[in-house]
């Protein structure tokens, strides 16, 4: 299986934290959409995220692995394609993009949005999906 990918990430407090090389990022408390692909094995690379402990390789990681953060949902499309970038653009229409995260391979500006709303932050996720026109499936269609 392979596809594109949103995680739903609820951070309970602002805070800083330290992301790999990046250094300490501050975030809001709040809610945050990341966005992924995976063009070797979609559902194992998702897998991976919900696991509680991993070691840390995407700057996404070092944001699951903060015990002030927990995945909402998972929203993905496995039609085989990597749209991450164009996903990544509809869903940063309207919200802020926390600079140079998760786009260290691309020449995106971000790959990790905040929303201060949970209900904004799936309305842009799942608007993004549609806008492309894919498919969107969820933790509950994951083999």
């Amino acid at each position: 299986m392979k596809g594109t990918y949103c995680i739903l990430i609820e951070l309970n407090i602002d805070q800083s934290i330290e992301i790999g090389r990046k250094g300490a990022i501050e975030f809001k408390s709040g809610f945050y959409v990341y966005v992924g692909s995976a063009l070797n094995s979609l559902g194992g690379r998702i897998k991976r995220h919900l696991l509680p402990t991993k070691k840390m390789h995407w700057h996404v990681d070092y944001l699951l692995d903060n015990p002030n953060s927990h995945i909402i949902e998972v929203f993905f499309n496995d039609d085989g394609v990597k749209h991450e970038c164009e996903l990544a653009a509809q869903i940063a229409e309207g919200c802020e993009g926390v600079p140079g995260f998760g786009c260290s391979d691309c020449r995106c500006q971000s790959h990790l949005f905040y929303f201060s709303s949970k209900s904004q932050a799936i309305e842009n996720c799942l608007s993004g999906f549609e806008k492309l026109k894919l498919m969107v499936k969820t933790l509950e269609d994951l083999d």
